[in-house]
């Protein structure tokens, strides 16, 4: 078995979501903590980590619950930065390699910062004939969301080798569907992208978003 890449002291972003590997990020950054970080990360062209919170805000404030975190989390690769105004980034970031943190630190001024190995990406798994139906129904959302929402960071267009990925298929439908937080967590943890895809493709039924045959 091959040793799993390792990064020290990896940017971490504590977020109310969770970013999925290809997924698209937009994130407006305004605390202190963070402008310099996204500066630094941009510049280097090197990502930061983004992790789902289980306790505390994204912003944080005082009297607030101290920030908790999930130890698995998603690279995040900034693709596009802008400073519109003094004391505002924005940016648009692309998920990439999920990873699990070994150890964590939160430095004086509030930056969390990580050791970390990265986790094997998904294997590529054609999806079968019997869940053919969820990958036609994301081609259709996701059309409709770049009609109706031009101005919002959507993926761009599918390719028909990603609708016929489980794992991108999966991912693509995690982040869309209304499905709690923690609930989503486990989806991106779950090693088996074909797995990942049969648990999506029952809430689709469940909520008749993908109706079986």
């Amino acid at each position: 078995m091959t040793q799993p890449l390792t990064l020290s002291s990896l940017p971490l972003f504590p977020l109310g979501s969770v970013l999925f590997p290809d997924g698209v990020l937009a994130l407006r950054v305004f605390e202190v903590r963070y402008m310099d970080m996204v500066r630094k990360c941009y510049d280097a062209g090197a990502p930061f980590g983004v992790v789902a919170l289980t306790q505390g805000r994204e912003v944080r404030q005082a009297g607030a619950l101290e920030e908790r975190f999930n130890e698995v989390g998603t690279l995040a690769v900034i693709e596009h930065l802008e400073n519109p105004r003094p004391g505002l980034i924005t940016l648009t970031c692309r998920g990439d390699q999920r990873f699990r943190t070994n150890q964590r630190y939160c430095l004086p001024y509030g930056l969390w910062i990580a050791d970390v190995e990265h986790l094997e990406r998904d294997f590529t798994v054609p999806i079968p004939d019997d869940l053919r139906k969820t990958a036609t129904a994301l081609a259709q959302v996701l059309r409709t969301l770049q009609l109706r929402a031009p101005g919002i960071p959507q993926p761009s267009a599918p390719t028909a080798a990603q609708l016929d990925d489980c794992g991108w298929v999966a991912n693509r439908w995690c982040e869309l569907l209304p499905v709690p937080l923690e609930l989503k967590q486990r989806l991106m943890e779950l090693e088996n992208p074909l797995v990942r895809l049969e648990l999506v493709g029952d809430v689709l039924e469940r909520t008749g978003i993908a109706p079986s045959p």
